[in-house]
């Protein structure tokens, strides 16, 4: 078979339930174009190739891996992307479907990945580790609401899926995880600049225990400041009203 490799993250599902259910919300929404990040030991690869008049390709980092799945699946001949998903471009001119059992290493990264990549990707079908997969979907209010949520949110409609037990890897991961999918939204979100949006929103939850207008004195007039929001803190604030907010920025 292939060994598994700690310094990659790696911890390969093997429930057929839950695999059944990552294909099944797949299903829910139309693509041509799909990309599979991390597919390993093929859990969900043998699945993904049977699936007719798309384009499929896979990106993996481990060259074990590769030589396994191109063994095992002589389909995904010219298929398999040799590299980490951290540093390819765009694998498709069009619009590409993502999905995956993500390393947990860099899943948060993954996720701001795929934000470089939204005007092509509206769907992502992902399994994180629970904690991340919460951040990506609470709302404001929520302990874990924070950078993740609202910079996600701020372009996709994110749903928790379900649950899923650490027994369902091998080896089991000493986490429990989640399976979350992304929508691209249909309206776009009206903020002074990408830039602007993603300074605040990190500049806010850098000190989420102090009132913004301590946490972002240095990015707005003290006229600005004077405005009773400034009162709030970060985690109250919803994604629009960070978005509204750039606009006062200096």
């Amino acid at each position: 078979m292939f060994k598994i490799k700690k310094s990659l993250g790696q911890h390969f599902l093997k429930d057929e339930v839950v695999i059944q259910k990552i294909i099944d919300a797949l299903a829910q929404d139309p693509y041509t174009n799909l990309l599979e990040v991390g597919p390993g030991g093929g859990a969900l690869t043998k699945h993904l190739i049977k699936i007719t008049d798309i384009d499929f390709k896979a990106v993996e980092l481990d060259d074990e891996k590769i030589a396994y799945l191109s063994k095992t699946y002589p389909q995904l001949k010219g298929k398999i992307i040799g590299q980490s998903f951290l540093d390819i471009e765009a694998p498709f001119e069009e619009p590409f479907t993502v999905i995956g059992n993500f390393p947990y290493n860099i899943s948060t990264q993954i996720l701001f990945k795929v934000l470089d990549w939204k005007d092509q990707v509206p769907v992502v079908i992902g399994m994180f580790q629970k904690e991340v997969a919460q951040r990506a979907a609470s709302k404001e209010g929520s302990k874990v609401y924070g950078v993740l949520s609202v910079l996600i949110q701020a372009f996709y409609e994110v749903e928790y899926l379900f649950d899923v037990s650490n027994q369902s890897f091998n080896p089991p991961p000493k986490v429990e995880s989640g399976v979350i999918r992304l929508k691209r939204k249909t309206t776009t979100l009206s903020v002074k600049s990408d830039r602007a949006f993603q300074v605040l929103v990190k500049t806010a939850f850098n000190q989420r225990r102090k009132t913004l207008r301590n946490a972002v004195k240095s990015l707005f007039s003290p006229e600005v400041l004077a405005d009773e929001i400034f009162n709030r803190r970060a985690e109250t604030l919803s994604v629009e009203e960070f978005a509204a907010m750039t606009f006062r920025m200096n």
